[in-house]
């Protein structure tokens, strides 16, 4: 099959639930208190002015580098961040369900704390089998989210190949592209995943080399938002998974 000549993924700009997140788990909270279903959680405006950030800075590629097609999440601040980003540029976006947040069914909404004082039997089972294959009840494993990323990068290959494609999605998301696009194993993958928060709106791109493969040449990059005055929020803030 055929590759793409390049691949970024973008995390959406910071939400509002990144921002109740961080205060509860400052505070021993048990419970985020969110407002919103997952998928109608909106950007914060810090979220907003680090899209637009990340709008500068593909306005500022040259033009044999632009993406030339974009694929959004379908949840809000994934689609109001590609929105912000390509507003003027042209590029057409679509939005596809694959790319949706990884569902952690009755643990959603929890703090960490929150997840060892009320489910500590999941907490266990957690640490048997490993983050990578863990499925909380009603929820997803990682290999669920690879399983359905895998899927979308054959359509896209099959459907844009030669060209540059430009993905707005979330954190789990990231690290998993690097899994299925790199040949990772699980280790490998987990070990990045202990090593770095994926920060909002942080870029990662590879493009294709002399042989046509693609290869990383930049991951969880916030330079464009210092650079626009965007303020990257800190690693502290970022909201990540309860479990």
């Amino acid at each position: 099959m055929a590759e793409l000549a390049g691949l970024w993924i973008v995390r959406h700009g910071e939400s509002t639930a990144n921002v109740a997140a961080a205060r509860a788990e400052s505070a021993g909270a048990e419970l985020i208190g969110l407002d919103h279903r997952d998928a109608d959680v909106p950007l914060s405006p810090t979220g907003e002015e680090q899209a637009r950030a990340t709008g500068r800075w593909l306005a500022a590629l040259p033009p044999r580098r632009r993406p030339e097609v974009a694929v959004t999440s379908p949840y809000l601040r994934a689609v109001r961040t590609a929105e912000l980003a390509l507003e003027d540029t042209g590029v057409p976006l679509s939005r596809d369900e694959r790319l949706r947040d990884r569902e952690l069914g009755i643990l959603d909404g929890l703090t960490p704390h929150g997840v060892r004082a009320r489910y500590p039997d999941e907490e266990a089972r957690r640490r048997r089998l490993g983050k990578f294959y863990y499925r909380p009840p009603g929820g997803e494993a990682w290999t669920d989210v690879a399983l359905r990323l895998r899927a979308l990068l054959g359509d896209l290959r099959r459907d844009h190949a030669g060209q540059r494609v430009l993905l707005f999605g979330h954190d789990a998301l990231v690290f998993v592209l690097r899994y299925l696009v790199e040949g990772l194993t699980e280790a490998e993958l987990m070990a990045l995943t202990r090593q770095h928060v994926i920060a909002n709106c942080a870029i990662t791109g590879w493009s294709a080399d002399d042989d046509g493969r693609l290869r990383l040449d930049g991951f969880n990059e916030v330079g464009h938002l210092h650079q626009q005055g965007a303020h990257p929020t800190r690693e502290d803030e970022v909201r990540a998974e309860p479990i």
